[in-house]
């Protein structure tokens, strides 16, 4: 062995060369890359540094240098591929180069020494991810992802094709130094101040993976921790490495009782008996040679009679740390072969092989850059790199997963992939304001109805724009008449005529500008089913509405203003209850008064007219000892009730056309002197201000509702009072155990909740009931209370709704929403914090399906005509549009404001990164999609149904979810359970002439699920899953028998292979 320094291979400074941190050598072998304290990355010939003692080599020394970091740079990495360089530094950002076959520009930076490029390196892509210092990068062997660590102690995962971000693993709980690359391409280890090495299993993702088609991939394998348990933490790096057989991996930094060492970690058991021990100091970076080594040349008598060598082969390691120590270990020795100390003046940081095996270059904190090149059988001698592949053959090298299993499936693969990428382009139109999502459809060489784009159509005729053989000028939209009036406007400035100029803000008519708007695709520009696009136009060139008061900045900074002085509260015991708060995980509620801050029920009243509450209800002395017991209404002198349930029109403003149904309780003395001989109320309706009917009650009246079917009145006595909207009695009057406390109405359907916690439901229509009365009992954690270290306040009812079917919906105050099943006599939760906290999938904002609202406006007038309303009607496509969504809202409002998911938070946090739980998040996800679909099916929600299939299609296939996927085909086809010979039949129940019982949900009949065909939905599902190799056995059939695929018609045959 001899060593090779050249004086000009150094990262020279003013005063001192500067500390060099990494190198690293290209795959092809005749480039060398360093990076230093300086912020440059350098490229240097290897050929100029092996002859750099032959004064004759005149070729160039230095390729190029690059400075496009801000600090320090830590680590840099050719690929695998030998396309790109990566670098990562203490600016917190990975820049990845690629070489520009161009000449590079001569042009020398002012002031500068650098001699002029040899080589183009550009910056490709700049990847932000790490809130921390870079510390060390890896590429896969295949060069499909890329692998950051730092500080912050993240282990980001990047596309190797896009450089999209994948994934972020935080598993390490401090800073991560190092990372290794199995040469199989099945694993990838990180090296960690936790004193830990992470084992993270992987499948190399394709070209165009997304981050949501990787939520399952990059998996915790392991963690090895035996051989770190006492080591110091004081290295910079510790970088690891894999051997090139697949079998070990070297881990640097390690102990063995007080003395420092190398760790040997085995493939598959994961364990560490062996270990590298020699150093006095720590060792921060160890690698393995990539060649493999013969004891002996190779000679025909050392093969056998299929060309395989017959003695083993051995691999070669070299370490190195702050002992300013280079060892080289071979495998077949106990004892380093190699010990050359005192090499540099200060710890050695890397070390780098030459594709050959047999040329070492290392790196150290005193700005040394040095070559160690060992004689041919030194070391040993060299294997084929096809005794490599054959090594690693054993553990999957080379094999990829999902291998296309014919045509059809790679018809289908590719149609899946079109289908997907049209639906971004067309999310991108949309939000673009490209209103032309499709192509218009061509007829004869010519484009039918042409296609406005800002205001200007055309026509086009075999491919070009012609009018008569000449090309026809652009056609402007006729002006708006106000514009014309306003151009023709003349004015005199300084005694001559001049035209007034006209702002286009100021014009009446549309500009022929693009708009900024977000506009939603309808249905001729192909908008896909289950409403992904936006569902309305926000108008960005207008002030938003939806800010807090104080604007933007109150919204992010939040309100800073003081606390008013409150009369009475010298000690200010307002102030610092509302100050703790914020520490219990709720958000103090106060209002923004003219000294300051103020609680809310300090704030000014309303100007229009507010009903004087008069007394409490009476409520009978039994309901003290009920198990539930509902807070009462307080009786009003004034209810007020609209047909659409939107706010009465305040006091004094013009009436307008709103149907109202107002009850007046008596408020003054009784008249004939007994407190029981009230005034009766006085019930009226009113239209456009004017009365349409009259009629009186005995009791006082608590609450109304109504719509164009009808309307009800709760008394105190527990009565329930219906008229018809010309105010006839519908029927008797409705006694109930308890004063309603609660009343909604959804089409012919009225709800009315107890005081006792008794929900009754009536259909007026038929005058019957779906189902018997039903407690709230079981929903208001009435079987939970005793599990806590305390008694504690239970939830509450936050509101109450029907659906357009009479399904009770519920949500409370501790973030649950439920519906009461009519068939199967019980509560069902449809939301809850825990898949806030835990689901991937949880975005009440989401505009998929947060703006799918029923086809008739809540808002609008009701205008009954010959007996037929509209009002409440809700179309069958639509029925429960939006309760889910709605659910998830409220579960969100509470659990932030008051605190209750900020444990639960933490305790998913943790699970995260504990041993155990590595599919924790992926599982809770799909549990989620799935609870939603079953929630969709109880509501009757059509599409909510759609868009959540659809996203739990496309979540099966990045899991790889074979079962789950097999038992969503034989549902949308219709036959989860049903075996090919169908099943079986009791012998006494097919004499009686029982019928088959038919299946409802998952388990329905029939050629529709909730209005869809279900041929239709099995389609979209197969083509989603169309593009995943795994599944093509479970998706070609269908997609043959659908007629997916082209050339294959679908056949009745068919149906038994699926």
């Amino acid at each position: 062995m001899h060593l090779i320094k050249p004086l000009w291979l150094v990262h020279g400074g003013e005063l001192r060369d500067h500390e060099v941190y990494s190198c690293h050598v290209s795959p092809d072998g005749t480039r060398l890359v360093t990076a230093a304290g300086d912020a440059h990355v350098r490229i240097w010939s290897v050929e100029a540094i092996l002859n750099s003692n032959d004064p004759e080599f005149t070729k160039p020394k230095q390729l190029a240098a690059i400075s496009t970091h801000s600090g320090t740079i830590h680590t840099v990495r050719f690929s695998g591929n030998n396309k790109y360089l990566a670098s990562g530094a203490d600016d917190k950002i990975v820049c990845v180069y690629n070489l520009d076959p161009n000449p590079a520009t001569n042009a020398h930076t002012f002031g500068s020494n650098e001699p002029p490029p040899v080589e183009n390196w550009r910056v490709f892509r700049r990847l932000i991810g790490h809130d921390n210092d870079v510390q060390d990068l890896g590429w896969s062997f295949d060069s499909s992802i890329l692998v950051s660590v730092g500080l912050d102690s993240k282990v980001v995962v990047w596309s190797g094709h896009t450089f999209e971000k994948l994934k972020t693993l935080s598993q390490h709980q401090s800073h991560v130094k190092g990372i290794t690359f199995d040469p199989a391409n099945k694993y990838f280890a990180t090296a960690s101040d936790d004193r830990s090495i992470k084992i993270f299993r992987f499948t190399s993702p394709l070209p165009n993976a997304t981050a949501h088609d990787q939520v399952n991939n990059f998996m915790l394998e392991t963690t090895v921790m035996a051989p770190f348990a006492n080591s110091p933490l004081t290295t910079y790096f510790r970088r690891c490495s894999w051997s090139p057989d697949g079998n070990h991996i070297a881990a640097a930094n390690a102990v063995n009782g007080p003395v420092s060492s190398v760790a040997i970690v085995n493939r598959g058991s994961w364990d560490s008996d062996i270990n590298l021990i020699g150093h006095e100091g720590p060792v921060e970076v160890c690698v393995f040679s990539p060649r493999m080594f013969y004891r002996e040349p190779m000679k025909p008598s050392l093969m056998d009679a299929h060309g395989n060598p017959t003695i083993p082969s051995v691999t070669v390691i070299a370490c190195a740390g702050q002992d300013k120590t280079l060892s080289v270990w071979n495998t077949s020795f106990a004892r380093p072969f190699v010990v050359t100390q005192e090499l540099c003046a200060k710890p050695i940081t890397d070390l780098a092989w030459r594709p050959d095996g047999e040329t070492l270059f290392m790196t150290s904190l005193d700005g040394g850059i040095m070559a160690a090149v060992f004689e041919p059988g030194e070391l040993g001698y060299a294997a084929s790199f096809q005794e490599n592949e054959k090594a690693l053959t054993k553990y999957g090298a080379g094999r990829k997963a999902g291998v296309v299993e014919g045509t059809d499936a790679l018809r289908l693969e590719e149609l899946s992939k079109a289908d997907e990428q049209k639906a971004v382009q067309g999310r991108m139109g949309e939000l673009m304001g490209d209103g032309a999502l499709l192509p218009t459809p061509v007829t004869n060489g010519t484009i039918s109805n042409p296609p406005r784009t800002n205001g200007v159509s055309s026509t086009i005729t075999n491919g070009a724009p012609q009018t008569n053989g000449a090309s026809a000028p652009p056609i402007q939209p006729p002006q708006d008449l106000k514009i014309t009036q306003l151009k023709q406007r003349v004015e005199i400035v300084n005694g001559k005529k001049r035209l007034k100029p006209l702002l286009i803000s100021s014009s009446g008519g549309e500009s022929t500008l693009p708009q900024t708007q977000l506009m939603a695709g309808t249905g001729s520009q192909g908008a896909r089913p289950g409403g992904d696009a936006p569902h309305q136009i926000l108008d960005l060139s207008k002030p938003y509405d939806g800010l807090p008061r104080g604007g933007l900045v109150s919204l992010l900074i939040g309100n800073k203003r003081k606390y008013a002085e409150i009369e009475g509260d010298e000690e200010r015991r307002t102030e610092k209850r509302l100050g703790t708060l914020p520490h219990t995980g709720s958000a103090p509620v106060v209002l923004n008064g003219v000294d300051g801050l103020i609680p809310p029920h300090m704030g000014a009243r309303p100007e229009r007219e507010i009903p004087e509450t008069l007394r409490p209800a009476i409520i009978n002395p039994s309901l003290t000892v009920s198990q539930v017991r509902l807070a009462v209404p307080v009786l009003r002198s004034i209810v007020v009730r609209t047909i659409d349930g939107s706010e009465p029109p305040k006091q004094g403003a013009e009436a307008e056309d709103m149907v109202m149904l107002e009850a007046r309780n008596a408020t003054g003395p009784s008249r004939t002197g007994r407190a029981q001989d009230r005034d009766p109320t006085r019930i009226s309706c009113t239209r456009h201000g004017q009365s349409q009917w009259q009629d009186y009650l005995p009791k006082a009246v608590l609450l109304l509702t109504g719509n164009s079917h009808f309307w009800a009145a709760s008394c105190e006595d527990g009565s329930v009072h219906v008229w018809t909207p010309a105010g006839r009695r519908f029927l008797n009057a409705l006694v109930m155990e308890a004063q309603p406390v609660i009343m909604d109405c959804r089409g012919w359907y009225l709800l009315c909740i107890s005081a006792v916690g008794m929900c009754h439901v009536w259909n007026l229509k038929t005058l019957s009931s779906p189902h018997p009365p039903v407690s709230v009992a079981p929903i208001l954690d009435i079987a939970m209370a005793s599990q806590g270290p305390h008694l504690t306040g239970g939830p509450g009812i936050v509101f109450a709704r029907l659906n357009s079917q009479g399904c009770i919906v519920i949500g409370m105050s501790n973030g649950d929403g439920y519906t009461y099943s009519s068939a199967m006599y019980t509560w069902q939760r449809l939301s809850e914090a825990w898949w806030m906290v835990a689901s991937q999938y949880w975005n009440t904002t989401d505009s998929s399906v947060g703006n799918l609202q029923p086809s008739s406006s809540s808002s609008s007038i009701p205008k009954p005509t010959n007996g037929k309303n509209t009002d409440d009607e809700l179309s069958p496509e639509n029925l429960s549009a939006g309760i889910v969504p709605l659910l998830e809202r409220n579960t969100s409002t509470q659990s932030l404001l008051r605190g209750r998911s900020y444990y639960l938070t933490r305790l998913v946090k943790q699970l995260l990164v504990a041993e155990g739980f590595e599919g924790f998040e992926a599982n809770v996800s799909v549990a989620h999609l799935e609870n939603r679909l079953s929630a969709a099916l109880v509501l009757g929600a059509k599409m909510e149904f759609k868009v959540y299939l659809q996203m739990y299609a496309k979540r099966l296939g990045a899991e790889g979810l074979k079962g789950k996927t097999e038992e969503l085909l034989r549902f949308l086809m219709g036959e989860i359970y049903d075996d090919e010979g169908g099943e079986e039949v009791d012998v006494e129940d097919a004499g009686r002439g029982r019928e088959r019982e038919k299946g409802k949900g998952w388990n329905a009949s029939g050629e529709d699920v909730l209005g869809w065909k279900r041929e239709d939905l099995l389609r979209d599902v197969v083509v989603i899953l169309g593009k995943h190799r795994d599944l093509q056995r479970l998706t070609v059939p269908y997609a043959r028998l659908l007629g997916v695929i082209d050339d294959q018609a679908p056949s009745s045959e068919a149906m038994v292979d699926v």
